[in-house]
């Protein structure tokens, strides 16, 4: 089937500027009245929500690694439509990390952006941060254009440009080996977005969120050729697929946990579940909401609840409401939500907070560790999501540590990296109540 033109967005490392590019580029293709489309390659969930923002249309993951190619084929197409079912005008991919960067897998399926470009056709747009250098960056785009025949380099953006005179330098080198060169972002702290420790901070969190997207737009766009860009994007082609489910509902009627401080949860699984014709009721802890006796299983997603530990804790109704569901019904936390289950959460001044008690784990924000990566997973035993055995993939991405655990929890799963590591017991379960640390992509 044909596709709306599209291009991703990639750049030969992390922290190059994609993102306020990407965020530019699609604000700014909107304010000139195109309906622009929206994907993040692998896992993430803080991009997407600014590019919803920047958009108006809702943006998808795409993980080739997590994602077998039908799933991944049909998400590219639904990124392709407008929320009224209609033909976008062009599709921006956001890539992750460096475009080449993935795990050892079998061909197309290592997680690097570049799978996705080769996928489903879409050529890129490089992003380089030419800081520190000038003619050097033509080598570097010469590798990122010589090192996979699969992927078409259809353009660069230069970033952080110091001088007309630097912008000279460094164009007229990556020029000469054919790629044209589309624009040139200058220096500037005007326009950064707030991080935190797991990424940006949040897009609902940000007080003007607009007005900073159109500013960012109107940067964008009075340093690149705009036209061009467009011109460049490709009609990718891919086969057809019919709209793909990652994950089967675990249940008829799901209660979902959803503001600030449990935000993460993939789009595709919630609108997969719904296709599937699974009932959504979203409900706020951090406004002492509980879900819904109605539902026939309760899902906290991940998010900053180590944030809000303190009203977490002071939330009597939730707290209260949510044993009451977990004594008659499946409870299931991931990551953020998995700590919210477990007996308390040291936030990062090292006060603990007593969280539902319905887990024998305890957590720690003030004693942080990086965990970070792609996790092959199997159901320590018959669970909502599947049978014994079952098989899912996904990530963990967190700085909590587990201060006690009891061995009268039987674990969640059993998890192994995507580098080949030994297999090891995961997250906890006690009755019909479950969490980990492991965020669910898709089954395998």
């Amino acid at each position: 089937m044909s596709f709306p033109r599209g291009l991703l967005i990639a750049a030969p490392r992390s922290g190059s500027g994609k993102t306020v590019l990407t965020l530019g580029l699609m604000r700014a293709f909107r304010n000139k009245g195109l309906a622009v489309g929206a994907a993040k390659c692998g896992p993430d969930y803080i991009d997407p929500a600014f590019h919803a923002a920047a958009t108006g249309q809702n943006s998808v993951n795409l993980d080739s690694w997590a994602m077998d190619p039908p799933l991944l084929c049909a998400l590219a197409g639904a990124a392709g439509l407008t929320k009224d079912g209609e033909p976008c005008d062009l599709v921006l991919c956001e890539g992750s990390m460096g475009l080449f960067d993935g795990v050892i897998a079998r061909p197309g399926r290592s997680g690097a952006s570049a799978d996705v470009a080769a996928a489903l056709g879409w050529p890129v747009l490089l992003c380089v941060d030419v800081s520190g250098q000038a003619q050097s960056a033509a080598a570097v785009v010469k590798g990122c254009a010589t090192y996979d025949s699969r992927v078409n380099i259809a353009g660069v953006i230069l970033n952080r440009v110091a001088s007309e005179r630097h912008r000279r330098l460094a164009a007229q080198a990556i020029e000469a080996l054919g790629v044209p060169v589309l624009g040139a972002l200058p220096r500037t702290t005007k326009i950064d977005l707030p991080e935190r420790h797991l990424g940006l901070v949040q897009a609902e969190e940000i007080a003007g969120l607009d007005a900073l997207l159109d500013a960012i737009a109107a940067f964008v766009g009075a340093h690149c050729d705009l036209n061009a860009i467009v011109a460049s994007a490709g009609a990718g082609s891919f086969p057809g697929q019919a709209p793909v489910a990652a994950l089967r509902p675990p249940a008829q009627r799901i209660a979902i946990a959803r503001d600030i401080a449990f935000s993460f949860l993939y789009p595709h699984i919630l609108e997969g579940w719904r296709r599937l014709g699974a009932e959504l009721s979203f409900f706020s802890p951090l406004a002492d909401e509980a879900p819904s006796p109605d539902c026939d299983l309760c899902w906290l997603p991940g998010g900053y609840p180590e944030l809000h530990a303190g009203k977490l804790a002071a939330s009597g109704q939730f707290l209260a409401g949510l044993r009451r569901f977990a004594a008659r019904r499946p409870v299931h936390g991931e990551c953020g939500g998995y700590m919210v289950l477990g007996q308390s959460l040291v936030d990062k001044s090292g006060e603990a907070h007593p969280m539902a008690g319905l887990l024998a784990a305890s957590f720690s924000f003030a004693e942080r560790k990086l965990n970070l990566g792609y996790r092959d997973a199997r159901l320590a035993a018959a669970h909502s999501l599947g049978a014994a055995g079952s098989s899912l993939r996904g990530h963990e991405f967190h700085y909590a540590t587990t201060l006690a655990a009891s061995e009268t929890d039987a674990p969640f799963a059993l998890v192994r990296d995507a580098h080949g590591g030994a297999e090891r017991m995961e997250g906890g379960r006690r009755g019909q109540t479950s969490g980990s640390f492991f965020h669910i992509i898709a089954a395998a």
